[in-house]
């Protein structure tokens, strides 16, 4: 008798992904997919929650991070979380036509 699948859970897309429910294994697809839900709300800021420990699974987002073509940077957070989470700023779209700036004529 095999295990039926585990429900899959509901993430809110608002910009903060903890990871503390989610194995290594579902990670590497999780990080992806949230960072396009992110884009796909418009939503350029994000703070991913890793934890600290050994920092494996830091260096596992981290290395997912870098091969997305739409991160610009990241770093660890130098809040009270300290280096438990890791800041990201996405690329804006460039059909995106909301002004950020005041035009001064």
């Amino acid at each position: 008798m095999t295990e039926p699948e585990p429900e899959p859970i509901e993430l809110p897309i608002d910009g903060i992904l903890d990871l503390h429910l989610f194995s290594p294994k579902e990670v590497k697809e999780l990080v992806p997919d949230y960072i396009e839900a992110c884009m796909e709300k418009e939503i350029y800021s994000l703070r991913i929650i890793h934890g600290k420990g050994k920092g494996v699974l830091r260096r596992l987002v981290h290395g997912i991070l870098d091969k997305n073509e739409v991160v610009i940077s990241y770093r660890l957070a130098d809040d009270s979380s300290s280096w438990g989470a890791t800041l990201v700023e996405l690329r804006k779209p460039k059909n995106d036509t909301r002004k950020t700036e005041v035009d001064p004529a």
